[in-house]
């Protein structure tokens, strides 16, 4: 069965760092998501030390405060190897309780190489990026465990306990895991996506070229094929940019400028063109289209701008409703 596709807001709070939004701004940005009726989803990101920004866990407390409908998401949780599984559990079951049952987890390694950035922040807690991938898996089993299970015993090669419940449950049994994961197409990177085939619930992506959709998706889904799983039923999150401007060459200029203060100097020209639905509400509505086309069941959009606001009523009132939302 075809999925509806679905439509997200990403909140983008390392902007607090450099004059886009305060804190403030961000929770009563995610209030208005969700009185809008047009989203299905907000997210927001998550680092602590390797890209530094307002804390995840702290920041849903109060969205899922100032929200009653969308589903609320990270992507990706790259702190899930550093974290303590048990602690985080409890902490999402937490929030999934407030918010109703409307968490969304996607994680990821969390890898930075850019000036040792994940290594050094993994130094503090005992873990190597060459260990994040295996802790990735472990803690996603023992979370999943703690969700569902009461009395729970667990000998692991990073994490061992016995006898342990976590109360509250969550809402939702279990919450959904994504795994975010955007590795190069050529060559496959079959280990990754094997694993997003074999123990995700959905996969979220990034597509600094259309490879990242038009060759790893396929793979995926033949994988999911091989574990007896449908990948119709799979979810697909690309995480977009948007900057809306008549000029698109002004629009990618813009974003490629944002994105460099984001996150340092990490993307691209060229990557920032295949990351930016850009131009008239038109001709940004035809390239989040594309991304549907391409097998995303949900796109959740960054606007890449100094100017959000204005843009933000541009993609409520004049972009989302140019969208075929069902297939």
């Amino acid at each position: 069965m075809t999925q509806q596709r679905q439509i997200g807001l990403t909140l983008p709070q390392r902007g607090a760092f450099f004059d886009v939004l305060s804190l403030g701004e961000l929770v009563e940005t995610g209030h208005y998501a969700d009185e809008t009726g047009l989203f299905d989803s907000v997210w927001i990101g998550d680092s602590l030390l390797a890209k530094p920004r307002p804390e995840a866990i702290a920041l849903f407390g109060s969205l899922a405060a100032v929200t009653s409908r969308v589903r609320l998401a990270v992507g990706c949780l790259a702190s899930f190897p550093v974290r303590d599984p048990i602690l985080f559990a409890d902490q999402w079951a937490t929030l999934d309780q407030l918010s109703g049952g409307r968490m969304l987890l996607a994680v990821c390694t969390g890898i930075v190489k850019a000036r040792d950035a994940s290594a050094k922040e993994g130094a503090l807690y005992g873990v190597t990026d060459r260990s994040r991938a295996a802790r990735l898996e472990e803690n996603t089993e023992i979370i999943r465990r703690l969700w569902t299970e009461d009395n729970v015993t667990f000998h692991g090669e990073f994490t061992s306990f016995e006898d342990v419940t976590v109360l509250p449950k969550p809402v939702q049994s279990p919450p959904p895991v994504y795994i975010a994961s955007n590795p190069a197409p050529r060559p496959l990177a079959k280990r990754a996506l094997r694993r997003v085939a074999r123990i995700a619930d959905g996969w979220m992506t990034t597509r600094k070229s259309p490879e990242h959709l038009t060759v790893n998706l396929p793979a995926i889904k033949e994988f999911l094929a091989e574990e007896g799983r449908d990948p119709e039923s799979f979810g697909v999150s690309a995480y977009h940019n948007l900057n809306l401007n008549p000029d698109r060459e002004a629009a990618y200029d813009e974003s490629y400028r944002f994105l460099g203060e984001y996150y340092g100097p990490v993307f691209s020209r060229e990557d920032t063109r295949h990351w930016t639905a850009t131009g008239t509400p038109e001709q940004a509505a035809a390239d989040i289209q594309a991304l549907y086309a391409d097998g995303a069941t949900e796109v959740t959009l960054r606007i890449t701008s100094w100017d959000w606001r204005r843009q933000l009523k541009l993609l409520v009132e004049e972009v989302i409703p140019r969208l075929e939302l069902r297939p």
